[in-house]
């Protein structure tokens, strides 16, 4: 069975990269990343802000997912 890059990327790969690197991190975070942080606003009790970037987005969603146990 082959591993999957995806759900377990190499140690030091580039498919993970940190979203102050990101080339388009200041752009409007996109359609999912907003859906998701919106759930995830709701269920942590969190305020939603519509005007994140997608690099701040990333981040929001990795906190996010720690205060409600998603993402494991």
């Amino acid at each position: 069975m082959t591993d999957n890059p995806k759900t377990d990327p190499e140690p030091g790969s580039n498919t993970i990269k940190d979203p102050d690197d990101w080339t388009t991190g200041d752009e409007a975070m996109t359609g999912a990343q907003a859906s998701y942080l919106k759930t995830l606003s709701e269920e942590a009790g969190e305020e939603f802000d519509p005007e994140m970037t997608k690099a701040d987005a990333s981040r929001r969603i990795d906190e996010l997912q720690a205060k409600t146990g998603r993402g494991k």
